[in-house]
């Protein structure tokens, strides 16, 4: 996985903002949730000293992609959710939330977070990560899951482990939700996901990237 630290700091009476705009695929959910304190029009965009930590928290929390982070005077971090979910979009990324680290095949972890997009158009240029590349290749996906509608089972909470297979898809060890934009949901412990953006079964790999040559 590229290098993807571009990290900015914005400083508040009650916490700090940190921005890493190589993450940042402009979900925008921080400008619908709070505008007083993210409004890409202002400079600096982000003014945490005009909201407090807990309403800093409300939003920050809800940005998908894990681009935004809070750091708290009074200490407080953000909760590893229970269970872990991947949310299909419709023509973007998978959204990841819950214990999730992502390992290289060295099985070095490269990124252990909350909250990740993942690539699943192919044309990523910081792969398995989303860059927004699907918006200019024009990536098409209704993102359905083909399931029976479930929760997940009692008692299945623990970290998921991401491999991003070498020209392949991504691994997924661990509980894991697929939820897909039809509202139907698949649980399983162990999921292929494409990420070469030319699977017939999407949002799982059908061994598309072998036909089509698919680097990654």
């Amino acid at each position: 996985m590229a290098d993807t630290t571009k990290l900015h700091r914005y400083d508040g009476e009650h916490a700090t903002v940190t921005w890493d705009a190589k993450r940042c695929i402009h979900a925008a959910e921080c400008v619908r949730r709070l505008p007083s304190v993210f409004n890409a029009e202002a400079k600096p965009w982000v003014q945490p000293g005009t909201a407090d930590a807990d309403t800093l928290a409300s939003a920050v929390y809800h940005c998908p992609t894990g681009a935004l982070k809070l750091e708290r005077k009074d200490g407080a971090t953000e909760p590893i959710p229970a269970t872990n979910t991947a949310t299909v979009t419709r023509d973007g990324p998978n959204y990841f939330h819950g214990d999730l680290e992502i390992v290289d095949h060295d099985d070095i972890v490269t990124l252990a977070d909350t909250r990740m997009a993942l690539c699943r158009c192919g044309a990523s240029q910081n792969k398995p990560l989303c860059d927004g590349a699907h918006r200019k290749t024009g990536f098409r996906d209704e993102g359905i899951v083909h399931a029976s509608e479930l929760s997940s089972p009692a008692g299945k909470g623990g970290r998921l482990t991401i491999r991003a297979r070498p020209n392949g898809p991504l691994m997924c060890t661990g509980p894991l939700t697929v939820i897909g934009t039809n509202g139907l949901a698949a649980y399983d412990e162990s999921a292929f996901l494409c990420r070469c953006g030319g699977s017939q079964n999407k949002p799982y790999c059908d061994g598309t990237h072998k036909k089509i040559g698919f680097v990654g």
